[in-house]
């Protein structure tokens, strides 16, 4: 954006009456306006996430990933969220989340992550293809709008906002329907940091098989993360693994949706994307990272450091994710979307137990 003279004075005055009689020196940091600084909603997310450890810890069976979420929501909720807080938040919500699994491939060995994410796929594509097939039918039963409903498929099937935000560029969706699937996919990813842990208990999954249940069912990444080590340890470590095996689909299906939209509009030639800017490369350093640890060459104290730096920038990226959400406009969206992102998320999430159960998993 490009201020005009005028409007940049009259910037100045709003912020400095007392200037407003003087127009300011030219070159002075007062003639232009301060680009959007990182630290205030970085701070907030940090502050607020050290509340929520200390509450994890008193309450372990809670966690302070689930603390960290929730007091983000009260705090929005309770005291709303001004713009200048914003770009902190999204960077925390995002970048530092992917720093923290970055962080956590050094607790884990390279052969233990090829070993969980191979015997992870046939649960990972039966429910990926559930997911699709389940939005399309009931999408056409509850008369969604189409880019509504494939938004919602490939957010539930894939990795929630993110998958949603790598196919709006080829699908070109109205602002009104991404709006309305991101906000559907919060919803239950909130729902299912809440209720996934103690549903595994009454189910009595393994670690092993909560893990994979997390990892298949539940839709975004930072939610996969919350619920998996709010269950235990080594069940967070197994649905890490096995939700960024997942995340990796999401390759393919934004080829198959530039072909399918291309036919739709006779104009495929038109539809370009950066395979670049969608693949989700913190994966490549999540590997880079558990390569290194099983070297040896990191000494066992750095370890066990960069373990307990991961665990807390989680619950940082948790907050920022709970700051994140504006529930009024998650309950403006309308009955139909958040049915459909329901009955498509319980489609997969019932699939991803039945393949496990089926193939002695749990």
């Amino acid at each position: 954006m490009t201020l005009t003279a005028t409007s940049s004075h009259a910037l100045s005055a709003t912020v400095t009456p007392a200037a407003s009689s003087a127009p300011p020196a030219k070159g002075s940091s007062a003639a232009r306006p301060r680009k959007n600084s990182l630290w205030p909603g970085l701070f907030l997310s940090v502050a607020i996430a050290l509340v929520a450890e200390f509450a994890g810890r008193a309450l372990p069976i809670i966690g302070g990933p689930v603390f960290g979420i929730l007091l983000g929501i009260v705090y929005r909720s309770t005291f709303g969220l001004h713009a200048t807080l914003q770009p902190g938040i999204s960077f925390s919500s995002k970048k530092i989340l992917q720093a923290s699994i970055i962080l956590l491939g050094f607790g884990l060995s390279f052969t233990q992550i090829m070993a969980t994410g191979g015997e992870s796929l046939a649960v990972t594509l039966v429910t990926v293809t559930v997911a699709f097939v389940s939005a399309w039918l009931l999408g056409r039963l509850l008369r969604t709008p189409s880019d509504l409903t494939t938004l919602i498929g490939v957010g539930t099937a894939i990795c929630g906002g993110s998958a949603i935000a790598a196919v709006t560029p080829i699908l070109k969706p109205s602002e009104h329907d991404t709006a309305f699937a991101i906000s559907t996919i919060f919803l239950f990813n909130v729902v299912a940091v809440l209720t996934f842990p103690a549903l595994g208990h009454m189910l009595g999954l393994s670690d092993y098989g909560f893990g994979m249940w997390a990892g298949t069912a539940i839709n975004d990444t930072s939610s996969v993360v919350a619920a998996g080590y709010a269950y235990s340890h080594a069940a967070g470590d197994f649905a890490t693994i096995v939700k960024l095996t997942r995340a990796t689909l999401i390759i393919p299906i934004c080829l198959f949706l530039v072909v399918l939209v291309g036919m739709r509009n006779r104009r495929q030639g038109n539809q370009s994307v950066s395979l670049a800017k969608i693949f989700p490369w913190f994966i490549v350093w999540f590997l880079l990272a558990s390569l290194t640890r099983s070297t040896g060459i990191v000494p066992e104290i750095m370890l066990d450091w960069i373990n307990v730096a991961a665990k807390f920038l989680i619950v940082v990226a948790l907050v920022a994710v709970g700051l994140s959400a504006d529930m009024r406009k998650i309950f403006a969206t309308g009955p139909r979307p958040i049915l459909l992102g329901f009955l498509v998320w319980m489609a997969v999430s019932v699939s991803s137990l039945i393949v496990q159960y089926a193939m002695g998993q749990m």
